[in-house]
């Protein structure tokens, strides 16, 4: 009786120094594979930069370029990101963006320029841009680009503001603007003066 009772107090305690036991055991190994075949379903995202819009706003010999672009996975994957800006196929800008970390940062984020279109006719012109990391190589990852056409129309002050041509000078330093009124009555006076001087040379 007393060995039958040290066998179970034998057995008792093996049991709890196998529950207890940092080593691994068949039940543990099973949790462990199904953690990774879990973990390995959900594959990586990949690293790279979304353009999602290019828009313009035409204004006085100016246009207005908003580019709207996403950081994928999120923005903490980048420090900083190159945009290039072509007009029609010429490289206009390179530009240097410094990407936030802070917690009100997004990972979706905007950039504005404005662009002097003095001189450039009206038609339609093609916008691309260009983003991209540039390592100290010189090798650019995670390139992106997204081009649009513009059909640009020059919009001027004075298109806004009046429908009829305005005179700005006259010619004629001597030259005065009468009424209808007064030029009748200029017309009557040389009128007179034409009759007496008929009537004068009747009288020769």
């Amino acid at each position: 009786m007393v060995k039958s009772t040290k066998t179970q107090r034998l057995r008792e305690k093996t049991r709890e120094a196998i529950k207890h036991s940092k080593q691994t055991t068949l039940g543990t190994l099973q949790e462990i594979r199904r953690a990774e075949s879990a973990k390995a379903a959900v594959p990586e995202q990949k690293k790279q930069i979304g353009i999602t819009e290019i828009n313009t706003i035409t204004r006085e010999d100016e246009l207005v370029l908003k580019i709207g672009f996403k950081l994928l996975p999120s923005r903490t994957a980048f420090s900083r990101v190159t945009l290039d800006l072509f007009f029609d196929q010429r490289k206009i800008d390179s530009l240097r963006l410094r990407v936030l970390q802070g917690p009100l940062a997004t990972d979706a984020s905007e950039f504005s320029s404005v662009l002097d279109m003095t001189g450039i006719g009206k038609g339609q012109h093609i916008l691309r841009v260009e983003m991209y990391e540039l390592w100290d190589s010189g090798e650019k990852l995670n390139h992106a680009s997204k081009e649009v056409t513009v059909e640009y129309i020059p919009l001027r002050r004075e298109d806004r503001l009046i429908k009829v041509p305005i005179i700005k000078k006259v010619a004629g330093a001597d030259l005065s603007i009468i009424s209808d009124t007064q030029r009748n009555f200029y017309h009557e006076i040389e009128k007179e003066m034409k009759r007496e001087s008929v009537s004068r040379r009747d009288n020769w």
